[in-house]
């Protein structure tokens, strides 16, 4: 083989071990910004996220505020309409994106590190994070839009069945209302309550900046000032409110003119820190996360074909976020594979799983986890997770170590003290079967 083509393999494998195991620096900024950076010369980009405790569990009595504020941030600011805003963007090939999720929110840039380019992009983005102006024909727009998203939900069986489910594990909690909101809140939300929400939220004490790319230490800490300074100090958001575990079990049919019913069953898991975490993570695996060989997709689907998938997962977040098992199947075998689901469940949290199925897990998620890694986006996702919940610097280094130390027992025990077949929400959304 060539020098140079072996040149070429053993730099793309350096890269993707330094992808693998970043080096993280941590540091607070005067305005009280936590940030993490990651030097990353591979490519000369720089990837950036500024994450505040803005999500939908900060809505209070108007689901949907938080989605909406999010939404109108690139909708115009005192000096720049969305024409003059894209512009910017697109004129040095940059790209801008946001997002709102119940925890929290997120804006992101990627940019050539090109100085004028990264300037330029860098002026709008906090621009856009500083100065909205929530221009009202933009925001009765993106009212109607969701408006209209709404209605077509209801012809989704999936999300009807989403939205009873979060309201069985939750009830008032923040968790239990849909970071879309619903009919009634988003008739009474005006401008000044995104006003007020940006306000309160979007502020220097209630963020965690993320930079990924190729750039020093030095220079990322010149760009974290520039992005944090612009921003209002104010105050970190409240913690949320505990998640209680559930009293009983319920159950909940739908009726939804369709052939096939949608099974939602599960209650509040676990948190982002929950020291239990990789007994329960590597356990589900087992049981329903591992996809087609899965155990709970093997007795639906391949012994019995009820299903074409069935699954569970655990959704950490910061507080309990749910512990959910799912599937979808025609009407008439709703009844049969809702009872060989919760009976899938018992077994595995009674006898856990054997040895083989163990290993089988522990090589899959250690040996797919690199892949996880291998772009600056990738890596800035997860230092967002780092910093937002705030891990240690080495979860990503000590992820395979911690994943191969999960032992059969300690799954046993883990899943036997946290999941309790006998205390299930289950929701169920489609036609008349042989379900009752």
């Amino acid at each position: 083989m060539p020098a140079k083509i072996i040149g070429f393999f053993a730099l793309l494998l350096t890269a993707f071990s330094s992808f693998a195991t970043p080096a993280i620096d941590h540091w607070q900024t005067e305005q009280g910004t936590r940030v993490y950076f990651v030097d990353a010369p591979q490519l000369p980009m720089v990837d950036i996220r500024l994450i505040f405790d803005a999500g939908g569990a900060r809505d209070g009595d108007l689901p949907g505020t938080a989605l909406l504020t999010n939404a109108m941030l690139k909708e115009g600011t005192a000096d720049s309409d969305t024409n003059a805003i894209a512009a910017a963007f697109d004129d040095v090939g940059a790209k801008f994106g946001n997002e709102s999720e119940r925890d929290m929110a997120i804006l992101s840039l990627r940019s050539l590190v090109e100085e004028n380019a990264l300037n330029q992009a860098v002026d709008m983005f906090v621009e856009l994070s500083s100065q909205p102006a929530f221009p009202k024909d933009s925001f009765e727009r993106l009212k109607n839009q969701l408006k209209t998203s709404l209605q077509a939900q209801k012809q989704s069986p999936e999300v009807i069945a989403e939205r009873n489910f979060y309201q069985a594990l939750y009830g008032d909690h923040p968790y239990g209302q849909m970071p879309s909101g619903n009919e009634e809140s988003l008739e009474k939300i005006t401008t000044a309550n995104l006003e007020a929400f940006f306000k309160q939220y979007y502020v220097a004490q209630n963020a965690v900046l993320v930079i990924v790319g190729d750039l020093r230490q030095a220079e990322a800490k010149v760009l974290a000032d520039k992005i944090t300074s612009a921003i209002p100090r104010g105050e970190a958001a409240a913690p949320l409110p505990a998640v209680d575990d559930l009293a009983t079990a319920s159950e909940q049919h739908i009726e939804f003119p369709s052939s096939q019913s949608h099974l939602l069953v599960g209650q509040p898991g676990t948190t982002r820190t929950d020291p239990d975490y990789f007994e329960l993570y590597v356990g589900n695996h087992v049981l329903g996360g591992g996809g087609l060989v899965s155990i709970i997709n093997d007795e639906i689907r391949e012994k019995r074909g009820l299903s074409y998938s069935a699954y569970s997962y655990f959704r950490p977040m910061r507080e309990a976020g749910p512990f959910q098992l799912g599937l979808q199947t025609r009407n008439e075998q709703a009844e049969e594979a809702l009872t060989v689901l919760r009976q899938t469940l018992r077994d595995f949290v009674k006898n856990g799983p054997t040895e083989e199925q163990l290993e089988a897990a522990k090589q899959n998620i250690t040996g797919g986890f690199a892949l996880r890694l291998d772009s600056n986006s990738k890596i800035a996702d997860y230092l967002g997770v780092i910093g937002f919940y705030q891990l240690p610097l080495d979860y990503l280094d000590k992820f395979k170590q911690r994943v191969n130390a999960v032992s059969k027992a300690q799954i046993q025990d883990a899943f036997l003290r946290r999941v309790d077949p006998d205390k299930m929400a289950t929701v169920i959304v489609g036609g008349k079967g042989d379900s009752k």
